[in-house]
């Protein structure tokens, strides 16, 4: 019988995945590999780590647990798997069942027959339109050749000062790399917030205020517009809508797109994102071509849309999918729920779902929590703050996404998190769940459970809240709202919200002071973390006043500047 042609053009994370699980459940396939690059199999997440020096050895990055390089040689013995790097697919001959490819060194062509052809060519960096992007210095982070000149740069460049230009995933990674380095850092941002289309903005100001008090330089609202060299090639000054900025290092980190101009020549249809479309099975239009990976798009499961969300994990599951389906399988990969994790310095973040302004432009009646909180029991000594927003459906109580942020363990939250999605679970389900429970790992009502009480509380009408973003419109303008402050004497000494419009009043005395409030003006009550001011909200309605709320995740998820003492709370 005739042996199965199995042909993966790209050999990283859905190529190298498919090759093996085909090789498993098909002894006597003929698999071939085509890579452009050198490199085969390489954890492109781990190249931010290698830049700041958390790995030291750049081959750790493409080796196995056991510390055995995935190179050819690897892939020919262990796997039986024929490996062509430095080699170029040039064009796909569907009926003739054809790829045309040529040797990127000697620039020999041939062509390779298959009966089944996996396309897994990756994305490939967003370039911007500015003068000065080929100037010296001024890196992608795409492929592990860019993680090695970032590193030999910073290590023997005399490298001072970096501009990022993009504040999403891959620049604040980046970034925290640079900044382990000693080297000083500006990020442009062209819109108004970091990571813009993972978070939410009371949340990516609070992860704003952070970074802003570790030293990093923010540029919001600015577009760059040109970079400007020192005469000898380098790259020296960041021409920006509203500055001019020294730099001796840039990165262009603004997204990546699908690699799918092979697939588009080959006449394989594309989704309305603009990557390769392919089915649950991961076919594309044409059935014997399978794609995976950052050329494809994805099913949300939560709208049903197609969506392009690249990510290595996702792009591992692709390729075992791909790998049953090559070899006779009905494997299928269904969707995602958007779950996306990342470190950056001291902090956490992670989000699955979607965000509150996602939920609204697809017409949710939205109902959001900002809820922060130890991520252990508080008397534990490794507990750690962390900032959890939950956005729910108000009519059906479905639970919709969420995002978790801080030096707490946000990761273990959102996995939680993005299982609930996934089941389609609600926030009546979420404080049901029957989660770990021991000071070391968790409070005995873990922080997601607790943010859930606080959703019900809303759709229930016993909490009424306002958002940091309502509070602070009010803050800069003569609205008669009173600010009272629930807190302690020290609590009050060591943080303050200075307004003339605040009233000082403990929780502990506030039934026997409650003659001291106005009742014809608008109560917002506050503590640190929101839970006595909706206790002082529940006592104030008790003693008749219509109209008190409570400020959504208190002072601590306050992203603004404190305050002058005028009410004028500019951020800055």
């Amino acid at each position: 019988m005739k042996p199965n042609r199995i042909l993966i053009i790209g050999g990283v994370a859905t190529g190298a995945k498919a090759a093996a699980r085909a090789r498993r459940r098909d002894p006597h396939a003929e698999i071939t590999i085509v890579e452009r690059g050198r490199l085969l199999s390489y954890a492109g997440c781990g190249m931010p780590y290698y830049i700041q020096g958390q790995v030291h050895d750049f081959h750790e990055l493409m080796s196995t647990p056991v510390g055995v390089v995935r190179d050819g040689t690897f892939f020919q013995n262990v796997k039986d798997i024929r490996v062509l790097n430095l080699t170029l697919a040039e064009k796909i001959d569907r009926a003739r069942r054809m790829v045309a490819v040529v040797n990127v060194t000697t620039g020999e062509k041939s062509e390779l027959p298959y009966d089944k052809l996996v396309i897994a060519t990756g994305g490939v960096p967003f370039e911007p339109r500015i003068e000065g992007v080929n100037l010296n210095r001024v890196f992608r982070l795409n492929l592990p050749d860019d993680a090695l000149a970032i590193r030999e740069a910073t290590e023997h460049g005399n490298i001072r000062r970096a501009v990022l230009i993009g504040g999403g995933l891959i620049g604040l990674e980046t970034a925290e790399a640079l900044v382990a380095r000693g080297i000083q850092v500006t990020i442009v941002e062209m819109l108004d917030q970091l990571l813009p289309a993972m978070l939410d903005w009371e949340v990516a100001a609070f992860l704003e205020k952070y970074l802003r008090g570790r030293g990093l330089d923010i540029r919001l609202n600015q577009k760059v517009t040109r970079l400007e060299g020192d005469g000898d090639g380098n790259v020296a000054r960041v021409h920006t809508t509203a500055e001019v900025i020294e730099a001796q290092m840039v990165l262009i980190a603004i997204g990546i797109r699908p690699n799918v101009q092979l697939a588009k020549d080959a006449g394989l249809a594309l989704g309305a994102t603009g990557a390769i479309a392919v089915n649950e099975q991961l076919q594309t239009s044409d059935p014997d071509i399978y794609a995976g990976g950052d050329c494809v798009e994805c099913t949300h499961l939560l709208t049903g849309q197609k969506v392009f969300v690249p990510l290595g994990s996702t792009a591992n599951k692709h390729g075992r999918v791909i790998g049953d389906n090559v070899t006779g399988g009905k494997s299928t990969f269904p969707g995602i729920v958007g779950t996306t994790v990342f470190k950056v310095l001291d902090y956490n973040l992670a989000r699955t779902g979607l965000t509150e302004k996602q939920a609204r432009q697809l017409g949710h009646d939205v109902l959001t929590a900002l809820v922060p909180g130890p991520d252990r029991a508080h008397y534990y000594p490794t507990a750690a703050t962390l900032l959890v927003k939950l956005v729910a459906d108000a009519k059906s109580g479905k639970l919709l996404g969420a995002q978790a942020i801080g030096p707490g363990d946000a990761v273990k939250r959102i996995d939680v998190l993005g299982t609930a999605l996934t089941l389609g679970a609600t926030i009546d389900h979420l404080p049901d769940l029957d989660l770990g429970y021991a000071p070391p790992y968790s409070s005995a009502v873990d922080p997601l459970a607790h943010a859930a009480n606080v959703l019900r509380n809303k759709r229930d009408g016993l909490a009424r809240a306002l958002t940091p973003q309502q509070l602070k419109t009010k803050l800069d303008t003569d609205d008669p709202v009173v600010l009272l402050d629930v807190r302690t004497p020290p609590e009050r000494d060591q943080m303050q919200l200075r307004d003339p419009r605040v009233v000082w009043i403990p929780l502990g005395q506030l039934r026997k002071r409650v003659a001291e409030i106005p009742r014809d003006r608008e109560i917002v009550c506050y503590c640190k973390v929101s839970q006595r001011g909706y206790e002082a909200q529940r006592i104030l309605d008790g003693e008749g006043f219509t109209n008190v709320k409570f400020l959504d995740g208190g002072l601590v998820a306050w992203p603004y500047p404190f305050g002058d003492g005028n009410g004028q709370a500019e951020r800055k």
